[in-house]
């Protein structure tokens, strides 16, 4: 677990000493969204925590009495609040976490399982803090790390994430949990090596946009806009991997997913795509071309890359909820055709 992704400790906000308005309470909107996100593995559910804070919040404003700061009790309600959540709850997943990577030849998309399965993605810029401190943080939101927080238990996830995601003292988190600061490093020991066992800490964390990495992502996208399958493998490791939830089928390898794309996939052709960004890694949203013109959404895409070569194409269908939440359009109008020249 990456520690680089610090803030402020807990105790370094004091209390205002005027009374609290709803504005003292918005300002710790987006991190608290970040936490309950990491958390809870669903960007709805973590917004519906998050209001469901401030609401309490703001119910029990008279009764603050400002022993700490008002960061740490917002932190204390929203911890609460996700724990009420996660009681009797599944673990939220990634097609990778479900089964073994199928075979193109004998790919078939069964059923689609429920929403509630996934782990699902957040854009950034409802959780992470302006571009200039973003390169610090995105690293703990990576879909790969929120997969593997959801195998510990919910408590455990609770400690790992404040101490060694938000940098808090073990005693902060003693008293935001009410109870010790042993158990809390006895937790965080557990915790580590839970997620130790995930395979996570192997992968290769997310790396700064350099301008390789935008060259990169810039080639990507021309190459599927054009559905060159001979470009865009060309850009991918040798073990890429190609996601679709809600199905719970994935493959590996450049020649997999080259099939994939040129047999069930080919009705993406054609397609455009539309940058943006999730879980500290770029994304597009992916248009398909309509029958009566233009470009309807097909899915939102995020791209994981290293070492110069994407490594994960996670494509989220749902994209009836996952557009909006992005800000992304409900249709792409027919492009202008280019104007001839002599």
């Amino acid at each position: 677990m990456s520690t680089s992704a610090s803030t402020t400790s807990a105790s370094a906000t004091t209390a205002p000493a005027a009374p609290l308005t709803e504005r003292d309470l918005e300002q710790h909107r987006k991190e608290l969204t970040g936490y309950c996100y990491r958390m809870l593995g669903s960007a709805f559910e973590a917004e519906d925590a998050v209001q469901e804070t401030m609401v309490r919040a703001w119910r029990g404003i008279d009764r603050f009495e400002g022993r700490s700061s008002l960061r740490s009790w917002l932190y204390r309600i929203a911890t609460n609040v996700c724990l009420t959540m996660l009681s009797g709850s599944s673990r939220r997943a990634r097609p990778m976490d479900l089964s073994s990577p199928t075979p193109t030849a004998s790919a078939v998309l069964g059923p689609p399982l429920p929403e509630t399965a996934w782990i699902e993605p957040m854009p950034d810029s409802r959780m992470l803090p302006d571009p200039a401190e973003k390169a610090e943080q995105r690293d703990s939101v990576r879909l790969a790390l929120v997969a593997a927080l959801q195998h510990l238990a919910p408590r455990q996830r609770a400690v790992l994430i404040l101490r060694e995601v938000l940098s808090w003292r073990a005693s902060e988190v003693a008293e935001l949990l009410d109870t010790t600061v042993a158990s809390v490093n006895s937790a965080l020991q557990r915790a580590r090596a839970t997620l130790a066992a995930t395979g996570v800490t192997e992968s290769d964390p997310s790396q700064p946009l350099t301008d390789e990495h935008k060259a990169l992502l810039s080639r990507y996208l021309d190459a599927f806009e054009r559905y060159d399958m001979d470009a865009l493998t060309a850009l991918l490791a040798e073990d890429a991997t190609l996601s679709m939830p809600p199905y719970d089928l994935w493959m590996r390898g450049t020649d997999d997913i080259r099939a994939w794309m040129l047999g069930q996939g080919i009705g993406c052709a054609g397609s455009r795509l539309i940058p943006t960004w999730a879980n500290g890694a770029p994304a597009f949203g992916q248009y398909r071309a309509a029958p009566d013109g233009g470009h309807v959404p097909w899915a939102l895409q995020v791209i994981e890359v290293s070492d110069g070569r994407i490594t994960g194409i996670n494509a989220f269908l749902d994209t009836e909820r996952l557009f909006p939440l992005f800000g992304l359009p409900a249709h792409l109008p027919e492009a202008e055709p280019a104007e001839e020249t002599l």
